[in-house]
């Protein structure tokens, strides 16, 4: 029953913030908080001594953050809302969620595990400056707007690793219980799917049906750079002799935060980027599930 209610949990928690908007705004201040809990029930699962950077990390970091504003400028004639919409499924971290389906799928756990934390750090310590010159705080003085993003990414994306290094050596109890119900987070990555869904669906119904081209093209616009980055990963990692945790680290993105700094720092109809690409992820995933069982039974 449990297995079940995971396997329906996507479309549920979707649906349910899209019905429930009006309610699931109330508590949309709980994001950065779930995210939070999130990454550092994740982070206490981590072994520091299994981690290490390779060249992969490397290039998927560099595709990551150039890709994403390589994107964004070669959309910014066509509008500025889909380029930033397409520029946030790019630059967003890896899922907490990846190493699991790349486990699924035969890869290797500990490469991807390494480079979902790289792919947090990045994005703490580049957003700051990236975000300061498009969305909500070009208008804003470099300074104050940089340093107004460095204290609300910083703390949501760093210190979640720094505490399950604290818990790990000085609270060994807590830091064990966490790493052994990992279970937990899965379940605050639906509310906070649903939480940001609503978010996301309330700002589209108050802005009408005025922007219904852009919001189109900017899920399909997510539709295309997810499968280029499944493709582009996997093609980075087969040249770096990892080729599914190459295409995951790339193409499996961390959703929820994604939609997060749309709505904060971007056009707030960007977040419709990322809240698409969780379907397109997932549908992607779930065909890559299917393939691997399916050769596994012929086999």
């Amino acid at each position: 029953m449990l297995q079940k209610l995971k396997t329906y949990m996507l479309p549920i928690a979707m649906i349910t913030g899209a019905l429930f908007y009006r309610y699931v705004e109330l508590v949309s201040f709980l994001t950065p908080y779930l995210i939070f809990s999130m990454l550092l029930i994740t982070y206490c699962k981590l072994s520091l001594r299994n981690m290490s950077i390779s060249p992969l990390h490397l290039w998927l970091l560099l595709i990551q953050v150039f890709g994403g504003l390589l994107v964004y400028y070669l959309l910014l004639p066509l509008d500025s809302m889909i380029a930033e919409g397409t520029f946030i499924c790019v630059f967003a971290p890896t899922a907490t969620a990846a190493a699991v389906i790349t486990g699924m799928l035969g890869g290797d756990i500990a490469c991807l595990a390494t480079y979902s934390l790289i792919s947090n750090m990045t994005v703490a310590f580049t957003s700051p400056i990236i975000f300061s010159f498009m969305g909500s705080h070009v208008s804003m003085p470099f300074g104050e707007s940089f340093l107004l993003i460095c204290r609300q990414m910083i703390p949501l994306l760093i210190l979640p690793f720094i505490a399950a290094i604290f818990l790990r050596k000085f609270f060994p109890k807590v830091h064990n219980a966490l790493q052994n119900r990992q279970s937990i987070s899965f379940y605050m990555w639906a509310v906070s799917l649903t939480i940001v869904m609503g978010k996301t669906v309330s700002f589209i119904i108050k802005q009408g049906s005025g922007n219904i081209k852009e919001e189109i093209l900017i899920a399909l616009f997510a539709l295309i750079v997810c499968i280029a980055q499944f493709i582009l990963g996997k093609w980075v990692g087969y040249k770096n002799n990892n080729l599914i945790a190459g295409g995951q680290g790339l193409g499996q993105k961390n959703t929820v935060l994604a939609i997060w700094m749309a709505l904060i720092y971007l056009h707030p109809l960007a977040s419709i980027g990322p809240a698409s690409y969780v379907v397109w992820q997932n549908s992607i995933n779930s065909w890559q599930l299917w393939k691997k069982q399916k050769k596994s039974g012929i086999g």
